[in-house]
């Protein structure tokens, strides 16, 4: 029977795909998630099929994804969680070397506690997976060879397992198959040096991460606040939850949406909820959510004893590529972005890529901003990547997801390692700042930061061509990768005056004079001081609607 080497069944957050792709690497052979299939054919997250669509509508994309894999994959295979519930798919399975990988319900929660975007596992994790497992265990064991247990085992251990219950051949791919080479290690960890007094931190960039949480919080803490924007009120139940059941004195506290949490207001809540529970010095704050929830978070715990440690667990692009990465923590006034502050680096930063799963594609593309923000100023390989695939940019599916994530990261890791607070090289991290800050001003905070950062890293590009920094090539090259992924690139050309106002308060000006982020060219940015105004007045042309 032709038809995968291996097909890996079991519920949500078991570690198919971990399994799956070390499996590959070791039998020589390629990996295939149906999950994948789905979200590439339907352009947008399994969460928002379901929402939009029915679970009816999404089970019918499932079953044509399971069938078509089937029969065309000769390599490793990862079902859905609730793939087993079709008849039609069960029978397909029949007699296939299908692995059963099974994991208890504290395993399960711990695993799957942070994803929000699993949209039969929502408001009481353990109970759902209970009755999600009563109904689907004996679906999963019919149609099994072998059940393979992953509790209190690594990927190694799993995938090793596998091999030796279907006596398969290590290193030799099927047929027709070339080697991928691929290996997956866990995590990645990349390392943030310490600098100005502050301890050097790992970002961790993988999936199911929450389990080195309490690692990363310590012995010495009691108390946790876990600080969370409303939208993801679940996920931050969640977490206190486990928190509380490893015994800590766990607190929730809920911060409005986006950069509505940015405020004095919201701040001054938070000290009042840490002040009411004894929060002392070697207690821990968390935060989970977007760039803005990680700011707060951060500044929070900067400002409380003078300073504590934090957390920061990133749910968006943004926050995973910039805001959670660096230290720089702040809140918003009437007068500008992020002028209320303090360098206060993590003690850690998890950037679990499953959280995003649920993130709707707008925010998504938004992130994509400081990614190729990064591509521009440090490593061009991002660039090609985007320019390779660009609609796979756009979503999570995308097969150069990760590196496009961690290689930002490096970016900024790299940078913030040898200037944390600003004072020369950090500066570069602004490219496209200036005026995208200005913008968000002028839009009372409304738009998304990627998409001012986006015309702004246009505004910067045409700059940087009038001063005769950059060449044509590079500053056309802005505008087509930045429109490829769907980001804006023009702006109202009535509001230049509001933005040039807003501009000479940004926190790189010095005194009077203006300063901007250009390039001499890619991974070449310097500094522009004090541009002529008509100059500037040209360049802002370029992007005016």
């Amino acid at each position: 029977m032709s038809g995968p080497l291996v097909v890996l069944v079991g519920p949500m957050g078991v570690g198919k795909s971990t399994v799956g792709e070390l499996l590959a690497a070791r039998l020589g052979t390629t990996y295939r998630d149906t999950d994948a299939d789905i979200v590439a054919a339907a352009g947008k997250p399994i969460a928002e099929i379901f929402y939009d669509e029915g679970e009816e509508h999404f089970r019918a994309l499932e079953r044509r994804a399971v069938a078509a894999a089937v029969a065309g994959h000769p390599g490793v295979l990862s079902l859905g969680g609730g793939a087993v519930l079709d008849g039609a798919t069960r029978e397909l399975l029949a007699g296939r070397p299908v692995v059963y990988l099974s994991m208890d319900v504290d395993e399960a929660v711990r695993r799957v506690g942070l994803n929000t975007a699993r949209p039969l596992l929502a408001v009481n994790p353990r109970r759902q997976w209970r009755e999600l497992m009563d109904a689907r265990r004996h679906l999963y064991e019919e149609v099994a060879r072998t059940v393979v247990a992953t509790d209190e085992h690594t990927p190694e251990e799993v995938a090793q397992a596998i091999v030796d219950a279907l006596e398969l051949p290590e290193g030799a791919a099927a047929p027709g198959v070339e080697s991928t080479g691929m290996t997956q290690q866990g995590p990645t960890r990349i390392q943030v040096a310490g600098s100005a007094g502050s301890d050097p931190y790992e970002v961790l960039v993988g999936h199911r991460l929450l389990g080195e949480l309490p690692q990363l919080i310590g012995d010495r803490a009691r108390r946790v606040a876990v600080l969370h924007p409303e939208a993801l009120a679940e996920t931050g139940e969640a977490v206190r939850q486990d928190l509380a059941d490893q015994g800590y004195e766990a607190i929730a506290i809920q911060l409005p949406n986006a950069e509505e949490a940015k405020t004095a207001e919201v701040a001054a809540y938070c000290w009042k909820a840490l002040g009411q529970t004894g929060f002392t010095r070697t207690d821990v704050v968390v935060g989970i959510g977007g760039g803005a929830t990680t700011d707060v978070a951060g500044f929070v715990a900067a400002t409380w004893l003078r300073g504590v440690r934090w957390i920061a667990i990133p749910t968006t692009v943004l926050g995973m590529v910039d805001a959670a990465v660096g230290g720089k923590t702040g809140i918003n006034t009437a007068e500008g972005k992020n002028l209320v502050g303090a360098f206060h680096p993590p003690a850690g930063v998890l950037c679990d890529l499953a959280a995003l799963e649920s993130l709707p594609v707008h925010d998504y593309v938004s992130g994509l901003a400081e990614v190729i923000k990064c591509g521009f100023i440090a490593d061009p390989v991002i660039l090609d990547l985007i320019e390779a695939d660009p609609e796979a940019a756009r979503t999570l599916a995308g097969p150069h997801t990760a590196e496009l994530i961690e290689r930002s990261i490096r970016v900024k890791a790299e940078v913030v390692s040898s200037d944390l607070k600003e004072s020369g090289l950090r500066e570069i991290l602004n490219y496209g700042h200036t005026l995208g800050h200005a913008i968000e001003k002028n839009e009372r905070y409304k738009w998304r930061h990627g998409a001012a950062v986006s015309i702004g890293m246009v505004f910067a590009a045409e700059l940087g061509r009038l001063a005769g920094r950059l060449d044509d090539a590079t500053a056309d090259r802005h505008r087509t990768v930045l429109e490829s992924v769907g980001l804006p690139l023009t702006y109202r050309g009535d509001q230049w005056p509001k933005l040039l106002e807003n501009m000479k308060v940004d926190k790189k000006s010095r005194g009077d004079l203006l300063r901007f982020i250009v390039l001499d060219g890619i991974g070449k940015p310097t500094v522009l001081e004090g541009p002529d105004p008509a100059v500037l007045l040209a360049a802002y042309g370029e992007v005016s609607a």
